[in-house]
């Protein structure tokens, strides 16, 4: 069996409200191009199709253009489409039935019931056991290896399986997500607890066994989670999100011989025409020395600038202004200027720009308060704070 592993298009998603719809057609159109080329039996979709759970009507076209398009460009192959925890996963099940008619499946919900409502056999190439986002207190206990113990029962014919899953697997590298934070469980008395992007960290054993290859979706690096079987992998988002991102992106292109084998696994990178760029590509400068670095940028390369900025206080009140002026007459974007200050004492680190306030953790700034109030931010309000923002974050889900 032969797949496209692909993850996180975020469509819809805007960098400092500038639109991005151009990159992301042209993300699209790279899609349909390698699955012309490549031929695979199956492309698989593995969640945060959208950036927002109510994308707007233009974007849900883009989406819908896009699978016709990929579907006519290897009209044998099967689509998997599931939802992450940025989509709604009732609307993503509105059109189910018709998508059906071109070999999409789109799994928005957990079917705790029919387990083979999860199930997708590719006819005489194996097994596609496909699991949405859903908040682990919704997921039954053993849920994984149930669906997998039935893909058994179906797969007599010894083909590859294949388990999707959206969530965050322990010992995977997340960086460039923002917002990552380590912490302890209120029931649990050891640290290493994970939360990236919303989604506390899992145990790789909690995924059962069973799967020649785990699709993983929700870390935007592609890379290989440690298995022993060289088995597990994020592809990664096919463009950047953020201007931490500073690394390829791409598909992956996993190929599978028989249930029980390795699978062999491949790159396709995807070019991106606005690239994300930070100057100084390394450290910060001081003001006039990004002004001068943003002076000297090419004029003809529609790019995407973020400046990285080293401040003694604080940045002089036309900073915005003036590196939007240097940019006027050039292709590129100026976003934002990342400053840092220079010196920090313990009364400096109270004092929050904008900017970092708004990147800042939500339980951070929590904590900043309780500390302010002299009240102790113990691990009973630490679990009773993550509790509310699964809550927030399902409810938004849901809307």
């Amino acid at each position: 069996m032969k797949i496209l592993h692909t993850s996180d298009w975020h469509l819809g998603h805007t960098l400092y409200n500038y639109d991005r719809t151009e990159e992301q057609q042209a993300m699209l159109q790279q899609m349909v191009d390698i699955v012309k080329e490549q031929k695979p039996d199956v492309f698989l979709l593995c969640g945060d199709v959208y950036h927002t759970s109510q994308p707007s009507a233009a974007v849900q076209t883009m989406l819908s253009d896009s699978l016709v398009r990929i579907h006519e460009a290897n009209p044998e192959m099967t689509i998997v489409m599931t939802a992450g925890n940025h989509d709604s996963g009732s609307k993503h099940e509105i059109f189910q039935t018709p998508w059906k008619a071109l070999k999409v499946y789109a799994i928005g919900q957990l079917e705790k019931e029919n387990l083979d409502e999860h199930i997708i056999e590719v006819p005489e190439k194996g097994f596609v056991v496909a699991v949405p986002y859903a908040n682990e207190r919704n997921i039954p206990e053993g849920f994984f290896q149930q669906l997998q113990d039935r893909a058994a029962e179906r797969n007599t014919a010894g083909l590859p399986v294949v388990l999707t899953a959206h969530t965050t697997v322990k010992g995977c590298d997340f960086t460039g997500h923002d917002h990552a934070t380590e912490r302890l469980r209120a029931d649990e008395q050891t640290s290493g607890i994970y939360t990236v992007g919303g989604i506390d960290t899992v145990e790789l054993e909690d995924m059962g066994t069973g799967y020649d290859y785990l699709a993983l979706g929700h870390i935007h690096h592609g890379q290989f989670v440690h298995s022993g079987k060289h088995n597990v992998r994020y592809s990664g988002t096919p463009l950047p999100v953020s201007f931490d991102e500073n690394f390829a992106h791409s598909v992956s292109i996993v190929e599978i011989d028989e249930h029980g084998a390795v699978p062999r696994v491949s790159e396709i990178e995807i070019q991106n025409p606005h690239p994300l760029v930070t100057l100084p590509s390394h450290g910060q400068a001081t003001w006039e020395e990004a002004k001068e670095l943003l002076r000297m940028f090419p004029d003809d390369i529609p790019a995407y600038i973020r400046l990285n900025v080293e401040i003694e206080d604080f940045l002089p009140v036309e900073a915005n202004a003036e590196a939007y002026s240097l940019t006027k007459e050039k292709q590129c974007r100026f976003c934002y200027i990342n400053a840092k200050r220079k010196t920090a004492n313990e009364a400096d680190a109270q004092v929050l720009t904008v900017k970092e306030f708004q990147s800042e953790e939500p339980i951070e700034i929590a904590k900043r308060y309780a500390e302010y109030e002299g009240i102790c931010f113990d691990e009973e309000m630490r679990h009773i704070f993550d509790e509310v923002m699964r809550m927030v974050a399902d409810d938004s889900r849901n809307d």
